[in-house]
């Protein structure tokens, strides 16, 4: 969406306090008045486009989301050292306390998401406005509800399930639902985001972005295989299949800002430049990731505050010949970023982040990257597909969609290979491929009931890592805010 300022005329909306010619007699103000709202399709629209903006928050995707590899090891903080990042390095080095304030926010991110999808649910059906949009807003508010409780149950386990806004007089203490319940939730969501919402081939440009049935579908398909179940996961892939996404011809068009929402692309969370709100601001529109992970005082881009340096092990992970190297980091003797030179000296590693970077000509300022972030792309739905299959005893058609993928990397085909070494290869195709995307650590904790991803992170050198950090603690905050809520086993 090209306007993504999505919430201002939503909560200007719900804002307006009503007073009639005499200005004294003011209506209670510790209420909201909404008697003239959900009245036209404008509403219903500016309603979800609300829903759609903590997604860009740095709660999640403008920070913490893609901060989770260095969580799964594929890098460090670096930045400016010292204290600089700290619950991030704490949390990475899996000695997170209930007071980590990145903990925090990812406890925290969904829920202003959360609330505002559920008051689309409430108030859209009843609106007398053309069905087509009606279905497509509700579809749009159910996918998003399903995609920001599964962010909450893969970190959390067990969180409270709110499927209604709450007001006065509600019970505003609610205990954790089981995680089993709210996945059904968050299933039930996405199938009927599924149903209601359009392809993506429908949408004009300006509405590019949106929720579409194929984002619909391959979320869920990525919640089946958070939970194994593998001939769901296939069923779900080859419909995506079929809805006509392809892989860019270029690995590097996926991180093209002028290839935004291409026929790769499922859902991707929005960002663009020139928003005239303050960077640090839940209203910013720009992105965080080329100005934090950019070269420490390099000068390559805008800002550039040396975030996430991928670390040697990492490095060594890829083949000879992988495309996506020279794409995804900075390395000594790599190709040339914007006509300058790579020095190692810029990361204490060696290596930078180049995935997500854009030119000074595209952001002549740090707070203005338009670059948007991927939740979901077809690669990863073909390697899905790939892990499902080999699951099934299917090795032999599992290698279609895994070298699918590799080929278009510029790599050989992988074959004859036992349905355990085929585990391996397509979890690390899963961690070269989607890498600095916020994808690892949910590998990381869901295969074998997390212990290989225990395994890894003890290989690796994390050998504080324990079954009790596959789950965030609690927010001590917010035990305390809600005595009801329980705390995780461990902490």
């Amino acid at each position: 969406m090209k306007n993504l300022k999505y919430i201002s005329l939503f909560i200007i909306g719900l804002l307006m306090v009503s007073c009639g010619d005499e200005f004294l007699e003011k209506s209670p103000e510790d209420s909201i008045n909404t008697a003239n709202y959900w009245q036209t399709k404008e509403d219903a629209i500016n309603a979800v486009n609300g829903a759609y903006q903590p997604l860009q928050w740095p709660k999640l995707y403008n920070m913490r989301m893609w901060t989770s590899d260095i969580m799964a090891g594929n890098s460090i903080v670096g930045a400016g050292g010292g204290d600089d990042g700290r619950e991030t390095q704490d949390m990475s080095n899996f000695v997170t306390a209930t007071d980590n304030p990145g903990v925090l926010d990812l406890w925290r991110g969904p829920a202003p998401g959360i609330l505002r999808a559920n008051l689309v649910l409430q108030n859209v059906p009843g609106m007398s406005i053309d069905e087509d949009l009606k279905d497509r807003v509700l579809g749009e508010a159910h996918f998003l509800r399903g995609l920001y409780y599964f962010i909450l149950v893969r970190y959390f386990g067990d969180v409270p399930l709110i499927l209604e806004p709450q007001e006065p007089g509600d019970d505003l203490r609610p205990k954790r639902t089981d995680k089993s319940i709210v996945y059904e939730q968050i299933i039930s969501d996405l199938e009927d985001a599924k149903d209601l919402l359009p392809k993506k081939s429908t949408y004009a440009s300006n509405d590019l972005g949106r929720a579409t049935t194929g984002a619909a579908t391959g979320l869920l398909a990525k919640v089946y295989l958070t939970l194994g179940n593998w001939d769901k996961v296939v069923e779900l892939t080859e419909e995506v299949e079929s809805l006509g996404y392809g892989l860019n011809p270029q690995y590097s068009q996926n991180f093209d800002v002028n290839n935004k929402n291409s026929i790769e692309s499922l859902f991707e969370v929005q960002y663009a430049s020139n928003s005239g709100e303050d960077f640090w601001s839940n209203e910013n529109q720009a992105s965080w990731l080329s100005t934090f992970t950019g070269p420490r005082g390099s000068d390559m881009v805008a800002g550039g505050w040396g975030w996430n340096q991928p670390t040697a092990e990492f490095m060594s992970s890829y083949e000879d010949g992988d495309e996506r190297k020279a794409v995804t980091v900075l390395y000594d003797g790599c190709p040339q970023f914007d006509g300058m030179d790579y020095d190692t000296g810029y990361s204490t590693t060696g290596f930078n982040l180049r995935k997500f970077l854009v030119t000074k000509a595209v952001a002549e300022t740090y707070d203005n990257s338009p670059m948007n972030f991927p939740v979901l792309r077809f690669a990863d739905v073909l390697l899905m597909k790939a892990e499902a299959l080999n699951n099934l005893n299917r090795t032999s058609e599992a290698y279609v969609p895994i070298n699918r993928v590799r080929n278009r990397a510029g790599l050989d085909d992988v074959s004859g290979l036992s349905k355990e070494e085929f585990k391996e290869a397509v979890l690390q195709e899963r961690r070269v491929e989607l890498a600095f995307e916020g994808q690892r650590w949910f590998d990381l904790i869901r295969v074998d009931g997390g212990q290989w991803g225990l395994d890894f992170l003890h290989s690796i050198g994390k050998t504080n890592a324990t079954a009790k950090h596959l789950l965030f603690p609690i927010p001590q905050k917010e035990i305390d805010n809600n005595p009801n809520l329980s705390q995780n086993t461990g902490y």
